[in-house]
Order: structure tokens, then sequence, then C-alpha cells
């Protein structure tokens, strides 16, 4: 055979092995994929696999359908899992339908019942008290002189069929009388030698519809026996603004089967006893009248009371005031006209309320009994207990202090009443900086942004001064001589420790605390401790007392450089720092608040 027609042979079959495979859906390929292949084939050729040729069958699909897997079943499945909340696309949402409100501050007395666990799932609902309803399924096993057993389901007339017995009549049975009413019942027939076991397999759920003033209105299904709170849990509970607590009906056949209170569960554990049937409604009255207790009570709430609870004592049963309030306010409209009222506890008891009414529960008891803090160095206790009206001598004529450790010459009160003063002081120099640099004229575009940084500087200056807290320091002792003032609640004498140390701080290079010595000067002092920074001013320097008392002197002024005796052991020395009046606008300003915390806190702002 020739070369030519074994050539033609070989070039036929190789075309029919590729339209075969080209046919198959396994390996179906575009030509554009296959000579991408022969390329890629012919360049491995090229790097030393030249032997290698393309084959049709060495090609391989990668392609797979949309959410395709190995798994036998492909059969698509309606989803039987919960959906958990999620909504649908364009489903009716609570955010879409409802209107938008804001939290309440007190909201309604028992609400916190919608958080309980009444919707717990169970494997079943059957217990002693369940009313037998039509279709539920009953076993019955007979054993003796007649074998017999099956499953039997109540009829809609209530009835179970059983042979050669006939219908016995089990509806509105309780699950735990069934065997005692179905045995007594074969008895009349099979008299002797006849053993009865009668069992309640299931119960059949009831559809009920919650309609009124609730989240999520509509129908429900649970058990007969399920309470009103189940199937008020399932509707998203009770709207807080417009439902009611105290009127809630069971409608059954366009009547009114029993009512349930919430406030009755809540204060004694009672609820209507009733076994829902299939098309009952759980019907939610509007809200009716509100009495808001604000503060001062244990129960916090809003409540909703009857006509003929709107009074102070029954506000006072469920608020519960606490046990140091002495005192209500009351507040509300009368005829049209601001009410508003203020009386104790025992009065308000009697005062007739009125819908919408506020009421606040205060401890205002006139304080006939402070308490006075030590501290320092003393022996004893640390707080003690002083009438109204005590003066400062009084109390110290009670307090053991050590005549060798203890400096009871430089005494001094921290009292809370002065700190918030100072505090308030501050804060009222800190806005007035904060004004004079926001609203400063501006001339020329450099001049803004020298401005602007200098706006930063202060800012940050601010920033700081009010984390400052001060101590509420009142000197009291000068030259050995205590003012025997009134003493205020909660205030604290302080004893100061006998010390032998000079405190140096602020715009110094090395703050420290140096031992007194009688010879030295103020120079001597903030030379060892490393001298003034570039930003001290030596011009002002700040003399904290040990008793609180404060001087402001100069290192070239004779206070500190000749007359050295006014220097003492437990002073401190505080170098505040000097702002470049070039820089800032608002120097003064500054320079007095800087002054201020210095005094205040005992601190140098850097």
């Amino acid at each position: 055979m020739s070369k030519s027609i074994m050539k033609k042979i070989a070039i036929t079959l190789t075309s029919t092995v590729v339209l075969s495979l080209l046919s198959t859906s396994v390996f179906s390929q575009t030509v554009d994929q296959l000579q991408q292949l022969r390329q890629r084939a012919q360049e491995a050729g090229v790097s030393g696999t030249a032997s290698q040729s393309v084959s049709p069958l060495s090609i391989s699909s990668q392609r797979s359908l949309p959410r395709a897997s190995n798994s036998a079943n492909s059969m698509g499945q309606f989803s039987t899992q919960p959906r958990d909340g999620m909504s649908l696309p364009g489903e009716p949402t609570y955010e879409s339908v409802f209107p938008m409100q804001e939290p309440m501050e007190n909201p309604p007395f028992a609400a916190n019942l919608f958080i309980g666990g009444f919707e717990s799932e169970r494997s079943n609902g059957l217990n002693d008290n369940y009313l037998v309803a039509p279709g539920d399924k009953i076993s019955i096993w007979i054993w003796g002189a007649i074998n017999y057993s099956d499953v039997v389901t109540v009829d809609n007339q209530g009835n179970v069929f059983l042979p050669n017995i006939g219908p016995v009549r089990v509806a509105n049975t309780p699950a735990g009388s069934v065997n005692q009413t179905v045995t007594a019942k074969i008895r009349q027939v099979y008299t002797n030698d006849v053993n009865v076991y009668v069992n309640l397999l299931t119960s059949t759920p009831v559809s009920i519809f919650v309609s009124g003033p609730v989240l999520r209105p509509g129908q429900y299904a649970g058990l007969a026996s399920d309470s009103v709170l189940y199937y008020l849990k399932r509707a998203g509970g009770i709207d807080f603004s417009r439902g009611s607590f105290r009127q809630i009906d069971i409608v059954r056949n366009g009547k009114v089967v029993a009512s349930a209170d919430l406030y009755a569960f809540f204060r004694d554990g009672t609820l209507p006893a009733l076994s829902f049937k299939d098309g009952d409604t759980i019907l939610v009255h509007p809200i009716g009248n509100t009495i808001v207790v604000k503060t001062g009570a244990r129960n916090s709430f809003t409540f909703e009371f009857l006509n003929t609870e709107l009074n102070g004592e029954v506000v006072n049963y469920f608020s519960r005031p606490g046990e140091f309030a002495s005192h209500a306010s009351i507040a509300g409209v009368r005829d049209n006209k601001q009410f508003a009222r203020y009386l104790s506890i025992d009065e308000f008891a009697t005062l007739p309320l009125a819908a919408g009414d506020t009421v606040e529960y205060i401890a205002d008891h006139e304080p006939q009994i402070y308490r006075i803090n030590v501290a320092g160095a003393f022996s004893g206790a640390s707080q003690v207990m002083v009438d109204k009206g005590t003066r400062l001598i009084d109390v110290l004529d009670h307090i053991e202090a050590d005549s060798v450790l203890s400096d009871t010459q430089n005494i001094y009160l921290l009292r809370e009443s002065v700190a918030e003063k100072q505090k308030e002081i501050i804060e009222e120099g800190l806005q007035r900086l904060e004004r004079s640099m926001y609203t400063a004229p501006i001339s020329s575009t450099g001049e803004g942004a020298i401005r602007a940084q200098e706006a930063q500087l202060v800012a940050d200056f601010i920033a700081r001064a009010r984390k400052v807290e001060p101590q509420g320091r009142v000197v009291v002792s000068e030259n050995g001589d205590i003012a025997n003032i009134l003493l205020e609640p909660n205030d604290t004498i302080v004893i100061p420790e006998v010390t032998d140390l000079i405190h140096v701080g602020g715009e110094v290079l090395l703050p420290q605390s140096v031992v007194f010595n009688p010879d030295a000067t103020a120079e001597d002092y903030v030379a060892w401790a490393g001298g003034f920074t570039e930003r001290a001013e030596s011009d002002r320097i700040l003399i904290v007392r040990k008793n609180g008392n404060v001087t402001f002197t100069s290192v070239d002024d004779s206070f500190l450089s000749n007359n050295i005796s006014t220097l003492a052991p437990g002073d401190q020395i505080i170098v505040l720092p000097a702002i470049d009046t070039k820089l800032l606008q608002a120097v003064k300003d500054m320079t007095q608040i800087i002054y201020q915390i210095a005094v205040a806190a005992n601190v140098a702002t850097n």
C-alpha cells in the first residue's frame, strides 16, 4: 500500500475520532479550545517533549451546571427549616408597617412578661388537665377474656367507637381521666376477666386569632391547654404605647368567655382557667388610664389603672417607694390647667389621681447628722458622726493626734462644695478663653493661618485643663490659730504629718523634694531642682503653704532672698510657665486659668 493511501487513511480515522468526540456531551469543546491545546503541546515539545502529540482523548472538561453536585439526589426540595424571622423579598416587615417610636424611659409595668419562656417547644402538650377534643388519638388495649388493641380517633361528635361496645363519650374529658372513663364503659359490657388500659397519645392543635394592639396580630397555632400568654408572645407581645395589660378578652362565637388581667398574674399568679377551642380570638383592648412613676421607687414604670384605682394608695402598692422616700411630687392636668402637688407619702395615699399624672418619690428628710472624714496623721476612727451645726474645734477635741508626728498647727479642710465651685470657676474661664479664641478678628490671610495654629494650641490647653479635679481645700489655720467654722456633710479634716521637706515642682528641670535647710534661699531650692526651664516665669512663683495658704512671689524678691524664715517645712514651690505674648491673643485669660488651676489642684499645667 502506498504512503499516500496510508496517509489519507490516517487522516480519515483521526477526523472520524475527533468528530465523534466533539459530538459527545462529556468532552464537548470548541475549535478554539482544541487549537489552544495543540499550541500548548507544541510549545511543550519544543522545550524537550517533542515526541508528545495532541490526542482528542486527552482533552478534559471543567464545565458543570450551576449548583451541581455529585450526589445522586438532584431533585429540588422545599426548605423545611424555619426562617428565624427573616423576611422574604417584598414581604411586609415590622419596620415598614409600624410607626417609628422613641424608646420609653419608663416602660409599662409587667412588660418583661413577654421575654419569658411561654413559647418553649415541647415534645407533646399533654397534661392531666388537658381536655380531650375531636381529632385526638387514643390508644386502647383489652386483654383477658377478649383481646383487642387499636388506636382510635375522637370523631366530630366527641366519641370513640369500640366494637361490641359502641360509642364512648370522651370529649372535654381531662386527660388524666380518660382511662377511667373508657374503662368504666367497657366494664359495662365485659364484666369479668377483662383488663383495660387506655392512653391519650396526641392532642389536636387549635388555631387561635390574636387581635388588637399587638405587634403581629394574626392567626397562630397552639394547644388547647396553652395559656393566653403563649399566644400573646407568638403575636410579638402587647404594643406598649397602645395596648392594655388589664383588659384582654377571649372571644368564642361572638361572646366573651373569659378575661385576663396581666397585673393579676404579675401580682397573684392567676390567669383564666380556660381550654382554648379552634377559632377562639384573643382580643387586646386599647390602653386605659396611665400613671407614670419616674424615679424614687423600686418599680419606676408606666402603670395602667382602672377608674376605681386612680389614687395614691394603689400607686404606692404597685410602685413600692424606696425605704427613705418621704415625699411624692405629682404633676398633671386638671380642668385644662396645670396641676402640681408636693405631699408626704401618707398625704399622697389619699390623693385622687387622673390619667396622665407623673409621680416622683423623693427622700426629703432634713439631715440632722453629718459624716465627717479624718485624714492625715491621727489615731482612731477615720470617720466621725456629728450633729447638725457642729463646728470644727468641737470635732478636733475628739480626734487623737500624735504630738510628735501630727502637725496640728496647719490643719485644713477638703470640702466638696468648694471643689465644685473651683471647678465651676475654671470652666467659666475656659469658656471665656474659647470665645476670645474663636471670635478674634482677622485682617489678612497670613494672620488667619497664624490664628489657626494658635487656636489649635489653645484647644489642646483647654482639653487638658478640663481634666483637672480641684481639691476643694479650705484654709482654716494661720500661725497656730484655727477658725472654728461650721462643718458640712462629708467634710474631710486633714491633719498634716510633720515633715522636713520642701517640694519643688512646675517649670524646673528636675521636680523633686528637697530637705528643708533654714539657711537656704529660694534660689537654692530651684537650683537643687535643676534650675528653671526655658519656659519658666521667674517673676511669679507660687508658694503653697502646708495649711493650704497661697502666696505669689519672685526669686529676686526680698521675701525669699532675705527673709528665709517665711519658708517652712512642708511648703511647695511651684514655678509657673511663661506664655509668649507674640503667639497667643488670650494671654491674660490663659495666665489667670493657670493660676486658678495651680491654686485649686496644687499642680502646674505645662
